[in-house]
């Protein structure tokens, strides 16, 4: 068994998040959210993982994996799931494999969909029911066979949505090459597995168990690392001067925390600066963020950001790599904002 992680895409619903970096080198609860796909596939035994990247993302995600037992492949053009698995298909060679989106967190990992491949099975869906299935794929079930596959419908037959975890038998290979480029150009994942039906093929569907987080939206990356730093294990081993600690609160090797509170849940990275400050729950910051004279909670900030004598209260928030939110003592009492594109900036 092999594993592909797709890592390819722009991550346009992010931006100006994702505007020079991929989604999948995004931290949450102090660590890229690409590591944690890569440890679910190596604790599901999967040892020979490939990664496909675009020209765009390559370097970012060779830095994010140094040290990981990865290859790369190449997907010069954005055209699909199914032409990215077509892009890997020397890596992949006639083994079965997990195909699974980058950018997706689960919390019980990809175990129990590898545990439902057997013989005669020709793919395994991860499966989780939603609330709006419309901006998913859909499936319609018979006992545990998925018997349809709808992408995106106006009116869905069934709230189980097609999370971002496939199994496949080399069998994907005599349907992927037939395929045509759907509406919107690209050639879809869930044309293959409707053509492995239309084929008469057992398809499997497993829900997913625990939670699953497909990291999209602002939103969705602040409720990932909530749900991840609730299951954090309380680590201290930078330097601590009067300050108080309380809760599941991890500080990493050279940081500092000065004359603060921190509340855990919470992630403090290696070389971040905490100093006068106020550090709630549900809070990462990446390696070598300041926070001074401020108070954050529920938020998330990457590396080398800094906040900085701020007289309200940061919640619900994100600061990408070296972003600066700082406080402007004396006249004229103005704000200054230099924002990115799609920007958004909320003031009290």
């Amino acid at each position: 068994m092999k594993g592909l992680i797709l890592a390819a895409g722009r991550g346009t619903r992010l931006r100006p998040l994702t505007h020079t970096r991929p989604k999948p080198v995004i931290r949450v609860a102090g660590r890229p959210i690409i590591h944690y796909a890569v440890e679910n596939l190596l604790q599901a035994g999967v040892r020979e993982i490939g990664v496909v990247v675009s020209p765009e993302t390559e370097k970012d995600l060779r830095l994010a994996l140094e040290g990981f037992p990865v290859r790369f492949v190449l997907q010069e053009e954005p055209q699909g799931l199914a032409h990215a698995v077509a892009v890997a298909r020397d890596f992949l060679g006639e083994s079965p494999f997990v195909l699974y989106l980058g950018d997706n967190l689960f919390q019980k990992g990809v175990a129990p969909y590898l545990e439902a491949f057997r013989e005669g099975v020709s793919a395994v869906l991860a499966l989780v029911r939603v609330q709006d299935p419309r901006q998913f794929g859909v499936a319609v079930m018979e006992k545990d066979r998925i018997v349809r596959l709808v992408e995106k419908p106006k009116e869905p037959p069934s709230d189980l949505a097609v999370a971002g975890v496939y199994v496949f038998s080399p069998e994907v290979w005599k349907v992927i090459p037939g395929l045509k480029p759907s509406a919107r150009g690209e050639y879809e994942i869930t044309d293959a597995i409707q053509a492995l039906l239309d084929r008469k093929k057992r398809v499997v569907g497993v829900e997913v168990q625990g939670w699953w987080k497909d990291t999209g939206r602002p939103e969705d990356l602040l409720d990932a690392n909530r749900l991840l730093l609730e299951e954090l294990a309380p680590r201290v081993e930078g330097e601590v001067v009067e300050s108080a600690l309380t809760g599941r609160v991890v500080v990493e090797k050279g940081a500092r925390v000065v004359r603060s509170t921190v509340i855990g849940p919470a992630f403090i990275g290696e070389g971040a600066v905490v100093e006068g400050a106020y550090v709630g729950p549900f809070t990462s910051l990446g390696p070598g963020v300041r926070v001074a004279g401020s108070e954050v909670e529920y938020a998330i900030l990457e590396d080398h950001a800094v906040l900085e004598n701020v007289p309200v209260r940061l919640q619900e928030s994100i600061l990408g790599v070296g972003a600066r939110v700082m406080s402007r003592n004396g006249l004229p009492r103005a704000h200054r904002l230099i924002l990115g594109d799609l920007s958004q900036v909320e003031l009290a």
